[in-house]
């Protein structure tokens, strides 16, 4: 099943994918997406001269997205054009103008969640795809930190026409409250499944799908 298209049954996304075989591991596990990081501040960054054989190696396994953090233009192009990903994920400031202009057919915005306005500000985007993570002033996302579910279940339920996907400190043991308060399109996590920010875990992956998609 890819990961984008008509909902339900809920999606799951496993982010911060470093190794063939994490992603491997991810698959194995009935994982329905693979982020990749390429921001340069990132502790989960990868080179993507270093990783283009083994994640092109993965076409038809599993969506493959690249995330990005306010990318420079040649940068995404280098992504867009390899033909490695089914999408981008942008997750740093980027205008909607810049997003909608990039050349990937299907892109995911993700706002971290300050407040209600910055939710309302997202809604902008030219997407179906917003993914909710938590707060930080200095840094864009990956921090373990969680969203209040409560801040933005009301935004979900009033937009049915977007896709929104849940993040910020999710983990096998709280993914389970956090699908039946938000009711989002998908599931994505990090941190919550690392044995440290660079491995995965495949038990605490596997638990993580298997509870998700059980709620």
């Amino acid at each position: 099943m890819s990961f984008f298209g008509d909902f339900p049954p809920l999606r799951t996304k496993i982010c911060g994918i470093t190794s063939l075989e994490d992603a491997e591991a991810a698959i194995r596990s009935g994982a329905d997406a693979l982020g990749f990081n390429f921001a340069p501040q990132s502790k989960r960054r990868i080179d993507f001269l270093g990783t283009k054989s083994w994640i092109d190696s993965l076409a038809g396994k599993i969506t493959r997205i690249a995330v990005v953090v306010n990318p420079l233009p040649e940068d995404l192009a280098d992504l867009r054009d390899a033909g490695c990903f089914e999408a981008v994920q942008f997750h740093g400031d980027e205008t909607p103008e810049f997003c909608a202009s990039a050349g990937f057919p299907t892109w995911i915005k993700a706002v971290r969640v300050k407040d209600l306005k910055s939710v309302r500000e997202a809604l902008k985007y030219p997407t179906p795809y917003l993914l909710l993570d938590a707060w930080d002033p200095t840094q864009y996302g990956g921090t373990g930190q969680r969203l209040d579910w409560d801040r933005v279940r009301d935004v979900v339920i009033d937009h049915e026409e977007k896709k929104f996907i849940l993040a910020g400190g999710l983990d096998p043991a709280n993914v389970r409250d956090a699908v039946r308060i938000v009711r989002p399109f998908a599931v994505d996590v990090a941190g919550g499944v690392e044995i440290d920010p660079r491995h995965k875990d495949e038990y605490l992956v596997r638990e993580f799908i298997r509870i998700a998609k059980s709620t």
